[in-house]
């Protein structure tokens, strides 16, 4: 039954990190940082073909071994995290306590991807 539980919820993260290699908005390598968790605890042969994912499989594995984020991933994440809240800003125009609270949640995010070691791609 677990085990059931966790390949269905490594699918649906897979799933997820499919939408989002397309949308911009949306992260890819979370998504796939939760399901290779998930096949780890459920099916080893999908583990190993997301670990060994020609596109994918070096940041899973860096994030595996290092807990590290490749440069160029960092600077797209602090980018989207700062575009992200510039629209949410303009467009819904919070209250100032909501947005200081938004971009202090938003900058406790960025201190821990900027404090990951960082791995070559």
């Amino acid at each position: 039954m677990t085990r059931t539980f966790f390949l269905v919820l490594g699918l649906i993260f897979s799933a997820l990190g499919v939408v989002g290699a397309f949308l911009p908005l949306m992260p890819t390598t979370v998504f796939l940082i939760l399901a290779a968790g998930c096949f780890a605890r459920s099916s080893p042969r999908l583990e190993a073909w997301l670990m060994n994912h020609a596109r994918f499989g070096s940041t899973l594995r860096a994030w595996r071994e290092n807990g590290a984020i490749p440069r160029p991933a960092k600077v797209m994440a602090c980018a989207g995290m700062v575009f992200g809240f510039v629209v949410f800003f303009l467009t819904a125009h919070p209250q100032a306590w909501l947005a200081l609270t938004v971009a202090a949640a938003l900058a406790a995010c960025a201190v821990f991807v900027v404090s990951r070691p960082s791995a070559s791609r």
